[in-house]
């Protein structure tokens, strides 16, 4: 599930959406209204529930190899997504959708690496939301190896850490940063 050339997505478990408004989101680090979409490289990191907290890791061009093969692994392609094993059956049973959107009014977000499309005018879905499927066949399609883990934050200490690319959403809603006698 990724745009076409022209088109941005913006995934929901909504699917009666049919004007996107630009606003100021709960979790927004930015202060400015937008409406919020991803490219065709972003996409992955919306193939889950909402609220669903994510540590995600892929191979860049100053990746050493010594990184790629320590986090990732052996056989594990070059791109990693992490999840804590409380989320799995949400994964699963999710009815995710992703809503086409023009992409002529939106631009790139995130320094230095864009992280996300945004448009400050209100933006009309190209059509009907389409319901996205089997979220965990989206990944195994993609070549995207999904970890499975009690707990995100050593891992993402580790990817934080290493010279491999990284993304975490919603790790607010991750169990708590174990404390050292927990290890």
């Amino acid at each position: 599930m990724r745009p076409e050339p022209g088109q941005v997505l913006h995934f929901s478990e909504d699917p009666t959406i049919t004007r996107f408004v630009p606003h100021v989101a709960a979790t927004a680090r930015q202060p400015e209204p937008y409406v919020w979409a991803v490219d065709h490289g972003r996409a992955p990191d919306y193939w889950f529930p909402r609220d669903c907290p994510r540590a995600m890791t892929w191979v860049g061009p100053t990746t050493a190899n010594a990184d790629r093969e320590r986090i990732i692994g052996p056989g594990g392609g070059t791109r990693l997504h992490a999840i804590e094993y409380r989320w799995v059956t949400r994964l699963l049973d999710a009815r995710l959708y992703a809503y086409r959107l023009p992409a002529s009014s939106f631009r790139p977000i995130g320094e230095p690496t864009p992280f996300a499309m945004v448009s400050t005018e209100p933006v009309e879905p190209l059509g009907p939301p389409e319901r996205v499927g089997d979220l965990l066949k989206l990944h195994e399609t993609a070549g995207i190896q999904l970890r499975v883990l009690d707990n995100l934050w050593e891992f993402w200490d580790a990817v934080t850490a290493s010279t491999l690319e990284f993304s975490g959403i919603r790790l607010r809603n991750a169990h708590p940063r174990p404390t050292p006698r927990d290890r």
